[in-house]
């Protein structure tokens, strides 16, 4: 793909932005008993030490939360993704189990505290472009309807916007058929925080969902 670009609004306003794309084929199943075992002592790591109170102060989910709020909107009623997760965890209600590849992604997000976009490589069309959504401009969340992206960071193909870090959306989803996969890592405050992220990703994706034709880049202004 590669054929992504910051805008120059999104670039004013954050301009320690980074992305960090993998791109790579995959074989999505619906559940993947080693993987969730993964998953699970992870959870019960970060909850053994861990309360509710701390998880703002995780340095991707605070800085998030400041493009959050210099973007436009506000994150404590626009949740990120990332903290969302984190939330469940740290409560002790655990993760919603998807499939392999969208669970792997889980797994580097709770672990990082990244908000992280998951696609469906071929469902997205033309070039990408990361900027800030506007007023009235439609978007469905993946699992949670319509959704207000106005103020939000958010990526757009030609067809429309995508994907959001609080929400995937219905159209750009990963689904049973899905064969190429896309997975953006995005730090508002530089790109120290993607190296370890990134190489898990791919050693996830590449142990419980087959990936292979590994493509990655890093984006920034």
């Amino acid at each position: 793909m590669k054929n992504i670009k910051i805008s120059e609004e999104l670039a004013d306003k954050c301009p320690d932005i980074y992305l960090s794309c993998i791109e790579c084929n995959v074989r999505v199943e619906l559940f993947r008993e080693d993987l969730w075992r993964l998953i699970e002592a992870k959870c019960r790591e970060i909850s053994s030490r861990m309360e509710v109170e701390d998880i703002r102060h995780i340095e991707a989910i605070a800085t998030s939360r400041d493009a959050y709020k210099t973007c436009g909107k506000d994150p404590a009623r626009y949740r990120l993704s990332a903290e969302a997760l984190l939330r469940r965890v740290v409560s002790k209600k655990g993760l919603y189990q998807i499939n392999n590849v969208v669970d792997a992604l889980n797994f580097v997000s709770i672990s990082s505290g990244l908000s992280i976009g998951g696609y469906d490589a071929d469902q997205i069309k033309g070039k990408v472009t990361m900027g800030i959504g506007k007023a009235n401009e439609p978007y469905e969340g993946l699992g949670r309807g319509e959704l207000n992206i106005e103020g939000m960071p958010v990526f757009r193909d030609e067809i429309g916007a995508f994907g959001t870090p609080t929400s995937d959306s219905e159209r750009t989803g990963v689904r049973p058929d899905t064969k190429r996969f896309l997975m953006i890592l995005v730090s508002y405050k530089g790109v120290h925080m993607l190296y370890e992220p990134s190489q898990i990703a791919v050693k996830l994706l590449s142990d419980y969902a087959s990936a292979t034709y590994f493509e990655t880049y890093q984006i920034t202004v």
